[in-house]
């Protein structure tokens, strides 16, 4: 038999420790330090006004993790770091790390009693500014690519009025209205996400076609009017009984042949793939005190209860994907 060791064990055990060097390592603004090109720990020392003892920890440890490559005394950003951590124009990654850094990483210290418990620590809605900017921020940052993918993928020709609920920043809504310039969409989130998202739209062009409502969506009627419903990154921040709701009440507020987008990390019926999703479980229960990924085969379900009918499911980016109805 061939020998069994505690690497994978130990790889996995020592994972916490890789992702605070990172997170450190983007909060003291290293990669950008090195965005203009290669530079000694020194200089580094001297941009970022950090010691370069501690400077130096942060950078090996980016070395060893395949993130700056060393020659000599110099540093440089690999080509990944390059591309989505040190500020160039298009995708950007910083602020997805900060808010894992800021707001996810201290709860989740506190899961072995969600796990225990059975209940997480509910966020929403209870942010300060700085928390609620960091964490539409990163949210943004990290369902990028599901918000391309939905734009490109669904035909949104066929409709008129779109509603967006839960919708963050109003991301998903930019890139549709970006494509479709006869649509009209409103954004409907919690006071203090909206404070976020009428900074955030105020420079897009997209941001005068957007009509932001403030709300909760299980207490406050849904805004009517609309022949196309978005939800996405929401229902695995829910219980399964509060998403059978919220379903509900979005089927109350719209006509029959309107068309619901359900944007997730739909699983497996063994909710063991795609990877991502089992681990992302965590950060839902931690984050939301009650969500977590859910099958394809139980949305189906729901949509069944709720007044819903599948259509069909696509992949969108990474391991995302998108669920669509129709009301009957």
């Amino acid at each position: 038999m061939p020998d069994i060791t505690p690497d994978p064990i130990m790889k996995i055990a020592m994972g916490f420790m890789a992702a605070k060097h990172l997170f450190a390592a983007n909060e003291i603004g290293l990669f950008e330090s090195l965005a203009a090109g290669p530079a000694s720990i020194a200089e580094l020392a001297t941009k970022t006004t950090i010691p370069s003892r501690t400077l130096g920890i942060v950078a090996n440890a980016m070395v060893s993790l395949g993130l700056v490559e060393r020659q000599g005394d110099q540093y440089r950003n690999s080509e990944t770091a390059a591309v989505f951590l040190a500020g160039r124009p298009g995708p950007d990654l910083r602020p997805m790390l900060r808010f894992w850094n800021r707001i996810s990483y201290p709860t989740w210290q506190k899961l072995e009693a969600a796990v225990r418990t059975g209940a997480g620590q509910a966020q929403f809605g209870l942010f300060n500014k700085e928390e609620q900017q960091i964490f539409s921020a990163g949210v943004e940052a990290f369902t990028a690519p599901v918000a391309a993918a939905l734009a490109a993928s669904y035909d949104f020709s066929r409709h008129r009025r779109v509603l967006d609920v839960g919708g963050g920043t109003g991301s998903f809504l930019v890139g549709v209205l970006r494509r479709h310039s006869a649509l009209k969409g409103t954004l409907f989130e919690l006071p203090g996400a909206c404070e976020v998202a009428r900074q955030r739209l105020a420079h897009e062009p997209e941001g005068a076609r957007i009509e932001i409502v403030a709300g909760d969506a299980f207490k406050d009627p849904l805004p009517e009017g609309h022949d196309a419903l978005i939800v996405a990154n929401t229902i695995h921040v829910l219980s399964a009984a509060h998403n059978i709701e919220l379903l509900r009440r979005m089927r109350s507020c719209v006509s029959a042949g309107a068309r619901l987008l359900l944007a997730d990390l739909w699983t497996d019926p063994t909710h063991t793939q795609p990877p991502a999703a089992p681990l992302m479980s965590g950060e839902f229960l931690v984050i939301s005190g009650e969500g977590q990924a859910y099958s394809e085969a139980e949305a189906e379900d729901w949509l069944g209860q709720t007044g819903w009918q599948k259509i069909e499911r696509k992949p969108l980016a990474g391991p995302g994907s998108l669920i669509v109805a129709e009301a009957k």
